[in-house]
């Protein structure tokens, strides 16, 4: 039996093979969350939420993945996210959408003994105006501004304690490297529509729509606009995965994020592809 011929050169450079885009790199959320995860003795186990495998680039389960959606903006304000120990490793974490969405994210794990070299480096680089984002009610009032000063040759930096609220007052309290930095004391109108974790009082906002406010306060209205709409489709994916119902794709949720996308001028996106799954 005559065996069937190989493919010349030719053929091979020519024949159509499906291109796979590989996943976007990692952002600094997603490091701090691999290098948190290297130090721990046993998996991270997540209370409440969906279970199974998980995609890598949002945590979510890969028939709830919203990696296509992520609205990344061009921004002159950049955040910094002081993490608490396990914040990183919660899915519903909400620190990561920012990074998602802000190109010039930092995310560093607070420790009360020790501070990584890099904050430090950070808080002092003369192209940043560090502001520390906490309620001017637990801050001596010469510390406190409610708006975000335009510098020449300055850039805002938010820095947010991205924490429960217990631990982000302790955090604050024993963090002295901040102590000479101006306070961004917020005072929204509206509650929080965050829905994923309980609090005992709607105006203790999540990590992202804290960002998102601050993004306004520094001019960043497309930026802002766009965390917000990002938030309540992560939402809406991350509870109707919990609840293992389906997606609903045109609801009024997308098309506001999609609104928002296409109303502003595209950014350059990160390489996109299919789900990875999550390390545990």
């Amino acid at each position: 039996m005559t065996q069937p011929a190989a493919p010349s050169a030719t053929d091979v450079a020519t024949t159509d093979t499906p291109s796979v885009t590989p996943p976007a790199p990692p952002h600094a959320v997603a490091r701090l969350r691999a290098e948190r995860l290297a130090r721990s003795a046993k998996p991270f186990l997540a209370r409440g939420g969906p279970k199974g495998e998980r995609c890598a680039g949002c945590r979510l389960v890969p028939s709830h993945c919203i990696c296509a959606l992520r609205p990344v903006r061009p921004t002159r304000a950049g955040m910094c996210l002081l993490m608490a120990d396990i914040e990183p490793l919660k899915p519903s974490n909400t620190g990561w959408l920012i990074a998602d969405v802000v190109a010039d994210t930092y995310a560093f794990g607070w420790a009360r003994t020790e501070v990584h070299p890099d904050l430090l480096a950070l808080l002092a680089d003369p192209q940043w105006q560090p502001y520390v984002v906490f309620p001017g009610e637990f801050v001596a009032p010469e510390r406190v501004v409610t708006q975000v000063a335009q510098a020449e040759g300055k850039r805002p930096l938010f820095v947010l304690l991205d924490a429960t609220w217990p631990e982000a007052r302790k955090m604050f309290r024993k963090s002295p490297y901040l102590n000479h930095l101006p306070v961004l004391s917020l005072q929204p109108e509206q509650l929080s529509r965050y829905h994923l974790r309980r609090s005992t009082r709607m105006d203790h906002f999540c990590t992202s729509e804290v960002g998102a406010l601050c993004l306004e306060l520094a001019g960043e209205l497309q930026a802002a606009q766009a965390l917000e709409a990002y938030l309540d489709v992560f939402t809406h994916h991350y509870l109707q995965a919990k609840h293992q119902l389906p997606v609903a794709a045109d609801d009024a949720t997308h098309l506001r994020l999609r609104g928002v996308t296409e109303t502003h001028e595209a950014a350059p996106e990160p390489p996109r592809g299919r789900c990875v799954p999550l390390p545990r």
